[in-house]
């Protein structure tokens, strides 16, 4: 077997639980949990993430998922451990393909399942997010971060470019030059300066996060079921189209609005409050 099969079955096999997920209703808290080791993406605890995920977006009574991080950090990205049996093995037959099958699949997977999901994701940033984790975390819906959090641009000082998705995210958040002086100086941001660059929509006392975390879950939750899945991936097509794209697109989804239940009553009851 290849790299990539090692890697799958090391994390199905594992006994421990590395994820934990609480369900509240409309609402889910899934929670990287190895805070030991700051919740590096270990094969066992990225398996279980995407089992975890898959199975919450595959219901259709979760209306939004929070994702956050047990003890200091939110996740420390890469598993240093992995990386370097990917170096070793980079002689097998499948050579450097295996390694992005992991990259692709696995997770790459769990970001085009959180992009791509009718349902809403809040990152919850509870301490530093940085690699893969911070890729995760900027293709959510919505960040909230703790005082406490933090973004690390660890790319270059590791000999590595922005990842999964993470180019992406940067340019349209920062522009390009922007997103070449985060990656060039390569210094930490506190969670006030992410909030002034962009890159997070609150931030609260470290107490308050799951409790911030729950307000956007309501806010979800108050949206008709039909306006949430049609905007998602209205606003994120966006980010690509040209203008007159972009209006087509909204043009051609309207109307579908105008045949709901919910909008009907909503102009039914301002109709009778202005009259």
């Amino acid at each position: 077997m290849g790299l990539y099969s090692d890697l799958v079955n090391e994390g199905v096999d594992a006994t421990e639980q590395f994820v934990h997920v609480e369900r509240r209703g409309d609402r889910a808290v899934v929670t990287l949990a190895e805070p030991d080791r700051l919740n590096v993406l270990s094969a066992p605890l990225v398996i279980q993430t995407r089992q975890a995920l898959e199975k919450l977006a595959a219901d259709r009574d979760v209306r939004s998922i929070v994702l956050t991080g047990a003890g200091r950090g939110f996740s420390a990205g890469g598993d240093l451990r992995m990386m370097s049996l990917a170096e070793e093995r980079l002689a097998d037959a499948e050579g450097t393909t295996d390694i992005w099958r992991w990259i692709r699949y696995e997770f790459g997977g769990i970001l085009r399942l959180i992009a791509r999901s009718d349902t809403a994701f809040i990152a919850a940033l509870n301490g530093p997010a940085a690699g893969v984790g911070l890729a995760w975390a900027l293709t959510c819906d919505v960040i909230v971060a703790s005082e406490r959090a933090m973004i690390v641009p660890a790319f270059g000082r590791l000999g590595l470019l922005p990842e999964v998705g993470t180019s992406w995210a940067l340019t349209r958040r920062l522009g390009y030059q922007g997103a070449f002086a985060f990656f060039a100086r390569g210094r930490h941001v506190s969670a006030e300066q992410a909030y002034e660059m962009g890159l997070v929509q609150e931030v609260v006392p470290h107490d308050e996060l799951g409790a911030a975390a729950d307000r956007w879950c309501d806010d979800v939750a108050a949206l008709p079921p039909h306006a949430l899945a049609m905007a998602k991936p209205l606003l994120r097509s966006a980010a690509d189209c040209a203008w007159d794209a972009s209006v087509a697109l909204e043009e051609f989804a309207e109307p579908n609005c105008f045949t709901t239940q919910r909008f009907q009553e909503a102009v039914r009851e301002m109709i009778g409050g202005a009259s």
